[in-house]
């Protein structure tokens, strides 16, 4: 069973997800910021991270690069799940490396063919574009 870890500060957006996720089979663990999502990234090794940018205390790209930065946590597939909507925030977030950008609120097509195409890049070893 691969394991999605969701860091969302949101309380109803982050107990939706994670029962959706639950429903289609994953395992779920889930941080409501920043700090314990590093945590619990290193703790769990989870095959996913969807989480949020805009959030107290550490926010999704400052985690992004904390998680990037380590060998322990570095491959482990990235999607931010935002409800910034504007290009440029988009592009920064691929650029920074992320294999994925999600905004809320999110269609669940969306939602489980990004996570699907970045678990399938995982198991095959080639790069997410």
């Amino acid at each position: 069973m691969e394991a999605v870890l969701l860091i969302e500060d949101d309380q109803d957006i982050r107990e939706n997800t994670c029962e959706l996720l639950e429903y289609k089979g994953y395992r779920v663990f889930f941080a409501d910021n920043g700090w314990e999502g590093l945590v619990s990234a290193k703790e769990n090794a989870p095959d996913l991270i969807l989480c949020d940018i805009m959030m107290p205390g550490m926010d999704g790209y400052e985690l992004f690069n904390e998680l990037k930065n380590d060998p322990k946590t570095s491959q482990i597939p990235f999607v931010f799940l935002t409800a910034n909507t504007e290009k440029k925030e988009i592009e920064a977030g691929l650029k920074m490396g992320a294999n994925g950008y999600i905004r809320k609120p999110f269609e669940l097509e969306e939602l489980f063919g990004t996570i699907g195409q970045c678990l399938d890049h995982k198991q095959t070893g080639e790069e997410f574009k």
